[in-house]
């Protein structure tokens, strides 16, 4: 089985974090979750914590796949917040629970992210959009698992485009293409041949044995 991929993105608030939605980018971000939801259910496994805005996003795009979508992915939420847990996190079948740590917020976070990266190894990490978690979650990502691939998108802005800015050195696509399904095609090194599986048990460990024997339709996904 492929490592999985490491989604962290939100869509910043105005009000608690103006200086990443000056940057950011609402309806990029929006559609570049999306489009890394299409490009990975049913060929990689996607994992991600459970920022209430992003959440949405990735059922809406799940809901219609024809996957196994509780296989497929696994949502990791805070029980600090579990007064407003979106709706959504009930579709997701694969939800892991952290403990609220003394009712603090920081230290329930950091508990939520050690759990994380303790039991998944990732092969890639994409940063979209986000605030200061995105931040920490880079930095403790890279202290934990340092040989993990990092994809921050600088197209949408907010602070994975600080996370570019300390990695020093990234693509010049991840700072100018708006085409996000080929572009995380490109970066996850995953190929429009390869067929979606409806679970991770079902699909070859080959990845040749995974391609459709003809040439792809062309994709229809509009990153709405």
């Amino acid at each position: 089985m492929d490592g999985a991929v490491f989604l962290s993105a939100g869509v910043p608030d105005p009000k608690r974090g103006p200086e990443y939605a000056k940057t950011a980018d609402t309806v990029a971000i929006t559609a570049a979750v999306s489009a890394l939801v299409y490009v990975t259910l049913g060929r990689r496994r996607l994992i991600w914590g459970g920022q209430p805005a992003i959440t949405p996003m990735i059922w809406t795009v799940a809901a219609d796949m024809g996957v196994e979508y509780g296989s497929w992915v696994r949502l990791y939420q805070s029980k600090h917040f579990k007064d407003e847990f979106p709706e959504e996190n009930r579709h997701f079948q694969n939800v892991s629970y952290a403990e609220d740590v003394d009712k603090d917020l920081n230290k329930s976070l950091e508990a939520l992210r050690r759990k994380m990266f303790m039991e998944n190894q990732f092969a890639t990490a994409v940063f979209i959009g986000g605030m200061g978690g995105i931040l920490d979650e880079y930095e403790m990502l890279r202290q934990t698992q340092p040989d993990t691939k990092l994809i921050p998108l600088v197209s949408a802005g907010g602070a994975a485009s600080l996370v570019a800015e300390r990695m020093g050195d990234v693509a010049d696509d991840l700072k100018t293409d708006l085409d996000f399904v080929a572009l995380f095609h490109r970066h996850l090194g995953i190929s429009e041949r390869e067929e979606r599986f409806r679970t991770p048990a079902e699909q070859p460990a080959d990845i040749e044995e995974r391609y459709w024997s003809r040439p792809p339709k062309p994709a229809t996904f509009d990153g709405a």
